[in-house]
């Protein structure tokens, strides 16, 4: 028995549905049960708070530091390179023997597992150089794991560019150079944003990596402290230093608190609250630079 294409269309639009409904589902569920258990611990004092192993009461708030300190060292040095090799990949590599390596080595790079990052950062950034557990070892630990998808990403966002515009400004005498710069590099800048700052959540997100390479424990930090040679400056990138999701690592696995669960419950609660406003700021910055750029009001 033959099935109309009408109906086939519509059992598989069906199906779709479904399957998109199920994926929501199982995020909404995912992220509800994960606040609803960290609810108690959503306040200003746990985000601002010493942890504290011994007694209740601890909070997060030099874990937290930590983190959005990661996501800043890591973008610095991750941005420069990526959008670099984006713009050679996207303007400059001609079909050949080397671009297939390129291309292969970006695929292997984006396919390695976190943990293999980590030991790799162990070896060379921690003791290959002797630096040891410090949130620098860390940022570029995680800067080669997001490097194939910054690259890609730029690469993406400069090929997105219409042709026309390009070509334009070659036709008014701007070199290829200037072309780029002052032209692709703008009007890519929407598709930039968006997946730098996907990026950042997932740096923010990013345990295993973490820690073998900034560590698991910190010294006492003195936020009054803005010198960044002191060892209990928050803004030392070579102190050791424990990130929101390796103190949840930390607290799970050890749970001398008497709270820990408690704690831990309240940190992965911030934790996905602030991956999901990563995501969302990078839809709204998204749209937003692109009618900035392409000179559009309409809602998309």
């Amino acid at each position: 028995m033959r099935i109309k294409p009408q109906i086939a269309d519509k059992i598989a639009t069906a199906i779709f549905y479904i399957i998109a409904g199920l994926v929501i589902l199982l995020l909404i569920l995912f992220a509800g049960y994960l606040i609803y258990q960290g609810r108690s611990r959503l306040n200003l004092h746990f985000l601002i708070s010493e942890p504290n192993s011994i007694e209740a009461g601890g909070g997060i708030g030099p874990p937290l530091f930590n983190s959005l300190y990661l996501v800043a060292l890591s973008m610095l040095i991750t941005l420069p390179i990526g959008l670099s090799a984006g713009i050679y990949m996207a303007e400059y590599a001609k079909p050949s023997t080397l671009t297939q390596v390129i291309r292969f080595c970006i695929e292997a790079l984006a396919s390695l597992p976190s943990i293999v990052i980590g030991l790799f950062g162990f070896l060379v950034f921690v003791q290959l150089t002797g630096w040891g557990f410090n949130l620098l070892s860390g940022a570029l630990a995680v800067s080669a794991l997001n490097l194939p998808i910054i690259t890609r990403i730029s690469e993406d966002a400069l090929r997105n560019v219409p042709p026309s515009v390009k070509e334009a400004s070659l036709a008014l005498g701007a070199t290829h150079w200037q072309t780029i710069v002052k032209v692709l590099v703008p009007c890519a800048i929407p598709g930039l944003v968006t997946g730098l700052i996907i990026t950042s959540g997932r740096v923010f997100g990013e345990a295993a990596a973490l820690i073998f390479t900034s560590g698991v424990s910190g010294y006492p930090l003195d936020f009054s402290n803005f010198n960044p040679l002191s060892s209990s400056s928050p803004l030392n990138p070579f102190r050791p230093a424990e990130t929101l999701a390796v103190f949840i690592w930390k607290v799970n696995s050890e749970g001398t608190a008497p709270d820990a669960r408690m704690v831990a419950d309240g940190a992965s609660a911030v934790l996905i609250i602030f991956v999901f406003v990563f995501n969302i700021a990078a839809r709204i910055l998204g749209k937003f630079l692109d009618r900035r750029f392409t000179g559009t009001t309409s809602k998309k």
